[in-house]
């Protein structure tokens, strides 16, 4: 196959990024979308220049860190995370427009590499479960309701990858703040801080300057795990359940 590959370009935080042009030829339909871009950056370096700077880590749909928006959809046309994607779903002579994440809660910080830390500080927040030091205790001394576990392991399928903010029109990160607070929420372990982690996860996701939430449904459409639109509504009677049992 021979592309033509449109690349945002951005030296580093402070500096004005532009898409440039770049042709590859000779892409497996069974590469990667990731091993594409490996192909060019060997052409680059090869020819004395800068490779485009993208993340990655697991590169098995695990981790998330691969994300990338793509002909304007985030991970691109198939529903799974860009590491996953091959280059089947291109046809020869196609051109591929790709771009970082489009949030201000995730600065760009070199080409396609994007600041997702703010992530990070919601979970801080509050996606933590009360953990008494000593020894484990047998696994089924808790028993846990069938729909409740298996609405905990749905939300917990998360990978953080931020799809969500890059899919939503305002750029809001409900869907992944309320998978990590559902998952915890439901189960018995989770209990101690169900309310204080609802009141302070939102409230960092706040802080972080991510959108407001309109339900407008892209986020769990792009979603590659998956995660039920109803998951932001669930977050929200938590949300109001805290808010009177504080007396607010």
């Amino acid at each position: 196959m021979k592309l033509t590959l449109r690349v945002w370009r951005q030296k580093n935080a402070d500096a004005e990024g532009a898409m440039s042009t770049y042709e590859v030829d000779g892409i497996s339909q069974d590469m990667s979308f990731l091993e594409m871009l490996d192909t060019l950056n060997e052409e680059l370096i090869t020819g004395g220049e800068d490779p485009v700077a993208f993340d990655h880590d697991c590169r098995e749909g695990i981790c998330g860190a691969c994300s990338l928006v793509i002909n304007g959809d985030a991970h691109g046309p198939e529903r799974t995370t860009t590491c996953q994607l091959h280059m089947r779903s291109f046809q020869d002579g196609d051109t591929i427009d790709i771009e970082p994440w489009r949030a201000s809660a995730f600065p760009v910080i070199k080409d396609l590499v994007v600041d997702r830390t703010a992530f990070d500080r919601i979970i801080q927040a509050g996606g933590y479960i009360t953990a008494p030091t000593g020894t484990a205790p047998e696994a089924h001394a808790t028993p846990v309701p069938k729909p409740d576990a298996d609405f905990a392991f749905e939300h917990a399928e998360c990978i953080g990858c931020g799809a969500c903010v890059a899919a939503c029109p305002n750029g809001a990160a409900m869907l992944f703040t309320s998978a990590k607070i559902n998952h915890l929420n439901v189960l018995p372990q989770g209990a101690p801080e169900r309310e204080t982690r609802v009141l302070d996860m939102v409230a960092q996701m706040d802080d972080e300057g991510f959108g407001g939430c309109t339900l407008a449904g892209e986020c769990a459409t792009a979603c590659p795990k998956g995660i039920p639109l109803f998951s932001i509504t669930s977050m929200n009677k938590e949300w109001l359940r805290a808010n009177r049992k504080a007396g607010r």
